[in-house]
């Protein structure tokens, strides 16, 4: 049996089954590239889910973990440690916030979110200011709260009841948003950008549209960036690209390069309503991962580099909408800076699948979306390569649908 074989044999005796993985075992990484136990090698346009925004085997990851590693790994939030704080401070001054609270992951982020909205909504001393209002393609989490306000059936329905006054509107349909959000209505949650729901930027229109709405009737607005924010689309954080801001905004994903962490950013009105015992986390915020996450965030957080971002952002659009015309797969392309959607004809699930033939991984955003999120380091003659691969997959489909249509 080879090491492959036995790995994939192990998950599947002792792994809840929860998950469909490929069937091949990475082993090392580097830069935009992944390699597996057979040594095969693969370009990663998936970023592990747009967390690896500095690729693999990044030196600034790898010397902020050395030094890291030789302090405090876990103090508990009881007490204070310089890495929480000087993150929280890089954050808001990147930003529109005032305070940080640290989570451990992206759902942690939307749920305090939530949770903090409502608590808002008491202090404006209405008791029945409870509504939570998210959007027809959005994807906040799977913990009660954050899947309550994820619209997919699939990921809501075998968990039901979920938490109450919860609404959806239609995302970009300024009337559905106006019918939506009123006087009873504490929080709007949204993606600039939206990842699992199809790689669908919000318009600037609708973007001010919710601002108004928010304004008028004494609302938070939530912006989840947990996907679209620190670089992906070519601004640090994607809502600065609209000119709107939010009263909260969540991020997690790329923030610890590969370690778990998530952040709640806040205007002072919104913490003024927090107290000592609202919320709270026993690892995050600590020193470790904040001292990592700290070195990220500063490392993007560049102009040069969000500059190139852009550039490689346009050159990749270029690319796949080129690709558009060469394949009979493909039926548009959309999305932002390095978050590219290629809406197909054919389910994506089948162009994931036969990716990694063609040394390549890709992710999907829904049933006929195939998703592009590689590391923001990602070199203009590997965005060719990106191209020249995905298109190898296109023709190989092609000529499997053609067959059996």
């Amino acid at each position: 049996m080879t090491i492959t074989e036995n790995i994939i044999n192990l998950e599947k005796q002792y792994l809840l089954q929860t998950y469909k993985r490929a069937e091949f075992v990475l082993e090392r990484g580097e830069g935009v590239w992944l390699y597996d136990t057979e040594g095969r090698k693969y370009l990663d346009a998936a970023s592990g889910i747009a967390v690896n925004a500095l690729g693999h085997h990044h030196e600034v990851i790898i010397e902020a973990i050395k030094k890291s590693a030789t302090g405090l790994l876990h103090t508990s939030n009881l007490y204070h440690t310089a890495p929480h704080a000087l993150l929280a401070r890089d954050l808001c001054e990147s930003c529109f916030a005032d305070r940080v609270f640290f989570s451990n992951s992206g759902t942690e982020a939307n749920e305090g979110a939530l949770k903090f909205a409502r608590k808002w909504g008491r202090a404006q001393g209405r008791t029945d200011k409870t509504g939570l209002v998210a959007f027809s393609g959005s994807f906040h989490g799977r913990t009660m709260g954050a899947v309550a306000l994820t619209s997919t059936p699939k990921y809501r329905t075998p968990f039901e009841p979920l938490i109450g006054d919860t609404h959806f509107g239609e995302f970009n349909n300024l009337n559905s948003a106006n019918a939506v959000i009123n006087e009873h209505t504490c929080g709007v949650i949204v993606e600039p950008v939206q990842g699992e729901g199809g790689i669908t930027p919000a318009t600037p229109e609708f973007l001010a549209e919710l601002r108004r709405l928010c304004d008028q009737h004494n609302a938070l607005l939530i912006f989840d960036e947990i996907q679209c924010g620190m670089g992906r689309t070519g601004t640090l954080w994607a809502h600065q690209g609209y000119g709107v801001t939010p009263d909260i905004m969540t991020v997690a994903k790329p923030l610890g390069g590969g370690l778990p962490i998530g952040a709640i950013l806040v205007k002072e009105a919104v913490a003024s309503t927090l107290h000592v015992g609202d919320h709270g986390s026993t690892f995050a915020g600590g020193p470790f991962v904040c001292s990592v996450a700290r070195a990220v965030l500063n490392y993007i957080n560049c102009p040069e580099f969000l500059a190139e971002v852009q550039h490689k952002g346009d050159y990749l659009a270029a690319k796949l909408n080129d690709l558009a015309t060469k394949s009979s797969l493909i039926d548009r392309v959309r999305g932002k800076g390095l978050m590219w959607g290629l809406v197909c004809h054919i389910p994506a699930a089948e162009i994931m699948a036969a990716a990694p033939r063609h040394g390549l991984l890709v992710l999907v955003a829904g049933e006929k979306v195939v998703r592009l999120l590689p590391p923001l380091i990602i070199s203009y003659e590997e965005i060719d390569i990106l191209a020249e691969r995905l298109l190898a997959v296109l023709e190989e489909l092609g000529i499997t649908n053609s067959i059996t249509n």
